[in-house]
């Protein structure tokens, strides 16, 4: 392959890079490797006295608070544990507004005071650290100043050791909030919409009959969509190890058109990285069970099964923090930006959300006959309430200035928020429309026509990877969460716009009560009959992708928030701050702070893609375009002296090309200068203006990889970066 000579010693670093470090140890089962780095349930039973696991126990099965008087105790033996283990630190792990990762390490020993050292940790540190609030996002709740700030321990998330190759570290979940009180994190608010939506999901069961049903939670899976390019790609690519994704790159000549690289059999050497990145996870207790190659060419994803959401949270929080150390090891670096290329499949996280619990099962789970599972259309129905009514919320946490550039496009459903109910629950909804479900489609068999193959059971339902919010036989999947989020922002949304609906109903059939069956049926009906005539609009089980649906969303009243500008502002909606008060799940300065780091989230986003738009054009486009222009240059000089006719259509493309390049840099750069005064207007600015001149020269630089020769282009390109591993 031709190449400039820093690519070509990148293709060549590649092919000397070994396939497998082989530094994973597989002498061990994996029974006995998985939960092994984690202070789980079952080592706790062993190791604490039997009335302090069993009020830990109460304590995370019920939702109750935390006897603080277990504390000691339950720090000695965690520290035991940890220290047997090797570790020497500890760390309080908590989730700051940056959606990414933060701890704090401190070391277990301390002076004994005759000259040695001894291990402390006591309940006290156990519960409650002090990490400086002042450096992290806050949104106006703190000032510069004002710097403390607390992490307090998740006892229903368990304890982890991480290990490096030099030690190990007893990792521990917390909350993180503000001297004052107020939320910092993503999982205060996810375990207070948690608390709520048991409330509310109690009230509906005791109505049918169930009277301790233990707590109920909402679940998720979260399938993690990702890039692997070659490390020596990216480094020499400062679009993506400064912004994350390409601003230039021009399309490969083969994408993704065929469809061969999805499902397809893995590389050996990205099966060895994955061998090895679950490993790591299943010690953590991360119970992944799919792997597979994506759409995209060098797209993959992992994925779990279902966890209570705080603790699928704080899993996925290691899902990609694993995926991507354990990246490096074999000379590739991990993607999760949800567009790093344009022209191709991006990255989603598909947070697959049910609820229910431990005595009751799967709530969302239609049984054989849905149609007369009752206690399943109300829950069903509270979804379908829940998002129609707030669909602008739901674009709104997951507004990214990543995920503008994958909504609608391949696999991302659109902006406009709808639900795939598929053929099945929309009949027995429509019968509910006119007077009551009588029967459900039923399932058949599908004939393969081949003999030897047995027919196989077929859903009463198809699936529709174009909706955002699709209901796949017992859950539903909100595909439009952007692979680079905390998956916390979207469950805190879900579980508290459920509430609001499920209050509502119980509300209602607490009205007439369960006394009398006939009363309580009919009061079951007309309100399930209420919610799918005046929500039945955000219903849409076609093609989200066509012009059509777009055209009759628009008809059906439903919000097209198409950037992440528009769709912020739900955030501090009235109808938002009132369910988010109500059931005490964020206050209105909460939500008004996390609407003014988002802004601000964005700004620094769009900025950092211009800042290196600008460098790579000035540095290295422009310096190649013009030593090529300088030997088309000299080529036509020398055969005119030669008297030789010579095309300079070539040369003259070139030239128009770099004078077009010179204009819109220029461009750019006065409108990167602006200073549009309040954060909102900031984001506006750089959404209507800074961003459509970063795509502007685009299409030139694009344009110019494509006519410059190869030997000094300097940025490795899409088809080097997707296919070479």
């Amino acid at each position: 392959m031709s190449g400039s000579v820093a690519r070509l010693n990148a293709i060549a670093a590649i092919n000397t890079t070994e396939t497998n470090p082989g530094v994973t140890d597989l002498s061990k089962p994996i029974d006995e490797v998985f939960g092994s780095n984690t202070f789980s349930l079952s080592v706790m039973q062993k190791c604490l006295p039997k009335a302090i696991y069993k009020s830990i126990i109460h304590t995370i099965e019920s939702g109750s608070k935390l006897d603080p008087s277990v504390a000691d105790t339950v720090a000695t033996a965690m520290k035991n544990w940890a220290m047997e283990r090797g570790a020497t630190h500890y760390a309080h792990v908590f989730y700051p507004l940056t959606g990414l990762s933060a701890e704090k390490h401190d070391s277990f020993l301390a002076p004994d005071g005759k000259g040695g050292i001894t291990a402390e940790f006591t309940g006290k540190t156990l519960i409650q650290g002090e990490p400086d609030a002042s450096s992290f996002p806050s949104g106006g709740i703190r000032a510069t100043f004002e710097a403390r700030g607390y992490t307090a321990w998740d006892v229903s998330s368990p304890a982890y050791i991480l290990e490096n190759e030099n030690g190990t570290t007893l990792c521990i979940p917390t909350a993180f909030v503000s001297w004052t009180g107020e939320a910092l994190d993503k999982k205060t608010p996810l375990l207070r919409s948690m608390q709520a939506l048991n409330v509310q999901a109690q009230r509906i069961l005791k109505l049918f009959g169930t009277e301790d049903p233990g707590f109920i939670t909402s679940t998720a899976g979260p399938e993690q969509e990702y890039f692997l390019i070659d490390t020596n790609f990216y480094f020499s690519r400062p679009d993506l190890f400064s912004g994350g994704r390409t601003v230039f790159g021009a399309p490969s000549p083969k994408g993704h058109e065929f469809d061969d690289h999805y499902f397809g059999a893995i590389p050996e050497k990205v099966l060895a990285f994955m061998h090895d990145a679950e490993r790591q996870l299943y010690k953590l207790g991360v119970p992944i069970k799919t792997r597979h190659n994506e759409v995209a060419p060098g797209q993959y994803e992992i994925a779990p099964v279902f966890e209570s959401a705080n603790i699928a949270t704080d899993h996925n929080q290691l899902v990609m923090y694993i995926l991507k150390t354990v990246a490096r090891k074999y000379g590739m670096t991990c993607l999760m930006a949800e567009k790093p290329f344009a022209g191709i499949n991006g990255s989603g996280k598909h947070v697959n959300f049910s609820l229910g619990g431990a005595k009751v099962g799967n709530l969302l789970d239609p049984g054989d006959t849905p149609h007369s599972n009752a206690q399943f259309l109300v829950f069903c129905a509270a979804v379908i309430r829940a998002v129609s009514k707030f669909a602008p919320l739901l674009r709104a946490v997951m507004a990214t200035a990543g995920n503008d550039h994958r909504l609608g496009a391949n696999e991302a459903p659109p902006a406009i928020i709808s639900i795939f109910l598929g053929d099945q629950l929309t009949d027995i909804f429509e019968q509910i429309k006119k007077g009551g479900a009588k029967k459900s489609k039923t399932q058949s068999d599908l004939v393969i026509g081949a003999d030897i193959i047995p027919p196989l059971p077929m859903d009463a339902g198809d699936r529709n990877r174009t909706s955002p919010f699709a209901f796949t036989g017992n859950r539903f999947e909100f595909r439009a969460v952007g692979s680079d989020q905390s998956i916390a922002g979207p469950l805190v949304a879900m579980n508290t716009i459920l509430c609001d609906s499920l209050d509502y109903i119980a509300t209602e059939l607490e009205k007439v009560g369960n006394s009398n069956e006939t009363k309580f049926n009919a009061a079951e009906q007309k309100v399930l009959k209420k919610i799918i005539t005046e929500h039945e609009s955000v219903i849409f089980n076609g093609d989200g992708y066509s012009d059509e649906w777009h055209e009759e969303a628009a008809r059906r009243g439903l919000p097209n928030l198409r950037t992440t500008v528009d769709a912020l502002p739900a955030l501090t909606h009235k109808d938002t701050v009132a369910i988010f008060k109500k059931h005490k799940v964020l206050s209105k300065v909460e939500l008004e702070s996390r609407l003014e780091i988002y802004y601000e989230q964005y700004v620094l986003k769009i900025n950092v893609e211009a800042n290196v738009a600008i460098e790579l054009a000035q540095t290295l486009i422009l310096p190649a375009a013009f030593r090529y222009q300088g030997e088309l240059a000299r080529t036509a000089t020398q055969l005119k002296t030669l008297a030789i006719s010579y095309d300079t259509e070539s040369l003259e493309k070139l030239t128009s090309l770099i004078q077009d390049l010179e204009k819109k840099l220029t461009n750019l750069r006065k409108i990167k200068e602006h200073e549009a005064g309040s954060i909102k207007k900031e984001a506006a600015y750089a959404c209507d203006k800074i961003t459509p001149a970063i795509s502007d020269l685009r299409t030139t630089v694009d344009e110019l990889e494509n006519i410059v020769a190869d030997d000094l282009w300097p940025l490795p390109t899409y088809q080097e970066m997707l296919f070479i591993k």
